[in-house]
């Protein structure tokens, strides 16, 4: 006989059977009630209900018989609960369904005829599937006041920014993407609440965050909180991004203005697409502060932003963007080394013979790095400096490299700039450096000492010196004085390895410069012109035994002559012995 008995005090609410009743395993018999909660009192197996032995409203206080079964087999099937309605789940699922980009078919349509993709289609391409976690997706614009509830659940799903946190390419990384499609990308009072949250969360978990940034400025009628502020200049957004420590990525499409063009533009990595315009000011504050009437597309293109250095990486579109800041992001992590067909050859070719002759210092880099490895920033300015990552047998390292097609390889001010940043960033993202070497030295002359040259260059001398990761430098061909020393951190002393192909040189200053500066009385005094030039010819030839590479190194001006051909491997070797980087806490110009 199956005995049903009270296990706690409590109250019977609802007698669900009667004598004779057949009950199946799992059926409920009767219903009690304690501290305001129902509890289902159910048959442990099949029987026949023999008695019942209380009634509704009875008081337990535990150990009551309850109900009395027959054990046996009964006709009757285990009967499916009810499918009760459940408004919570419904209430949950209209309410989700909203944030959906298929919610708001037109304003999808109308980005996608544009050529660009919604907020929610960046963040599914950049996470591992899966892996997304999405904070605050509920809120809506601060306008209750003004507007009703549905339509604000209906028009600003999300304040206009997705918030999260998940797995690329295995490492965790947060990401804010601004949603244009809400009040045109405007920043809201519960948008920057998003914002700090996912911000403070970055920096306790160590996250990357990565900024799909777009759209104005602070919104100005978020009338909820009208009455207890008048100018929002205390938000904590702008601070506390700018002060994470952790890499920063900001990607641009389309219009970004105002505070969105704030925020990227603390982002250690730039990346913008080529349909894409970014100022500190768009059309609105322009006409405002009484400037004039402009159109969206004169302010900040992206082609202008290219060359003046605001871009570090300009992409076709948010696909190239995306995958582009999945390279970034995963430079931590050690690949499978690859080798390009003939790399040896190719190293061994880059240089002319006739040291005069200039070269495309890009086919060195190509061939240095993994074959496809080298992402290039800020290709369009400084020119004169060529700067980028890369693997090297699998490890990721920076790539730091004079332009001889550009002023010979001089370096000016804004090749100076460009290096100076470059070593910052990658010092705190805890990258190695290989610097390729083939400089003349610093740019001089009046018209050159008017853009700042002697405070520009002092940056590349600055980061250098504070530069705290592993630093490989080769000379490919000229290593000339202040020029050559800045190339390598300072000085030839300062990198793990130095080390100079054999068409390497190096001088105080430039050869010839040297020769026509250091025996200027001795060739003025030969009159014949012939003679004068065989003379000079001479002393250069002399300078240049005195200075290239093989006897440099037999005078330990650095550490080794290599051959072209083995230039991966003498670096793969020697970073393999500068032991773990970690990044270094220092800030990132944005300059």
């Amino acid at each position: 006989m199956q005995i049903i008995k009270a296990e706690n005090a409590a109250v019977v609410s609802e007698i669900r059977v009667a004598v004779g009743d057949e009950v199946a395993a799992g059926a409920i018999l009767l219903v009690t009630e304690l501290m305001k909660m129902q509890h289902d009192i159910r048959a442990r197996s099949s029987g026949v209900i023999k008695a019942v032995h209380v009634a509704p409203g009875d008081e337990l206080h535990g150990g009551e018989v309850l109900i009395t079964i027959e054990p046996g087999e009964v006709a009757a099937e285990t009967p499916e609960q009810a499918q009760t309605a459940r408004p919570d789940f419904t209430e949950f699922e209209a309410r989700m369904s909203l944030l959906k980009d298929r919610s708001r078919p037109e304003a999808v349509a109308k980005r996608h005829a544009s050529g660009a993709r919604t907020a929610r289609e960046n963040i599914d391409d950049l996470f591992d599937a899966g892996s997304f976690v999405e904070y605050g997706a509920l809120a809506v614009a601060a306008q209750r006041t003004q507007r009703a509830l549905a339509d604000l659940q209906a028009r600003t799903q999300g304040d206009g920014i997705i918030c999260g946190t998940g797995t690329v390419g295995g490492r965790a990384v947060a990401a804010m993407a601004v949603d244009y499609m809400v009040l045109a990308g405007t920043q809201g009072y519960n948008h920057h609440r998003k914002m700090d949250r996912l911000i403070e969360l970055a920096a306790r978990d160590n996250l990357p965050i990565v900024l799909f940034a777009e759209g104005g400025g602070g919104r100005p009628n978020d009338y909820d909180v009208a009455s207890v502020m008048a100018a929002w200049l205390n938000v904590s957004s702008f601070r506390h991004f700018t002060a994470h420590k952790g890499p920063k990525i900001g990607i641009v499409s389309g219009y970004c203005f105002a505070g969105n063009a704030a925020l990227f533009g603390v982002c250690n990595v730039r990346i913008a697409t080529k349909d894409s315009w970014i100022g500190m000011g768009g059309p609105a504050m322009i006409e405002g502060g009484g400037l004039g009437s402009v159109s969206a597309r004169d302010i900040g293109p992206s082609q202008v932003q290219v060359e003046n250095g605001v871009i570090d990486l300009l992409t076709d579109d948010e696909a190239g963007a995306v995958a582009a800041t999945k390279t970034l992001l995963g430079l931590p992590s050690l690949c499978e080394p690859t080798e390009a067909l003939n790399a040896g050859d190719a190293l061994r070719n880059v240089v002319p013979v006739d040291r005069t002759r200039a070269y495309d210092m890009r086919a060195a880099v190509d061939a240095v790095a993994d074959p496809g490895s080298f992402l290039e920033l800020r290709r369009g300015f400084g020119v004169g400096m060529i700067t980028g990552f890369a693997r090297i047998k699998g490890r990721a390292v920076g790539l730091l490299a004079n332009n001889p097609l550009h002023l010979g390889g001089a370096i000016d001010a804004l090749a100076g700039d460009k290096a100076a940043r470059f070593l910052q960033l990658c010092d705190n993202w805890g990258v190695p450096v290989v610097t390729l070497c083939d400089t003349p030295g610093f740019m001089v002359g009046p018209e050159v000492e008017k853009t700042g040259q002697v405070a520009h260059i002092s940056r590349l001398f600055i980061a250098g010196a504070h530069f705290s990761q592993p630093l490989i430098t080769v000379i490919l061909r000229k290593a000339y004085g202040l020029g050559a020393m800045a190339m390598a951190g300072g000085g030839f002393d300062r990198p793990q390895y130095c080390c100079a192909w054999p068409s390497g040189e190096v001088g105080a200053m430039g050869l010839e410069g040297a020769v026509k500066l250091g025996h200027r009385d001795h060739l003025g005094a030969i009159a014949d012109p012939v003679a004068r030039e065989a003379e000079y010819q001479r002393l250069v030839a002399e300078l240049y035994e005195r200075g290239k590479a093989l006897n440099a190194a037999s005078l330990l001006e650095f550490d080794a002559v290599i051959d072209p051909a083995q230039t991966r491997e003498e670096i793969s070797r020697a970073l393999l012995t500068a032991g773990p980087t970690e990044p270094c806490a220092r800030y990132v110009d944005a300059w």
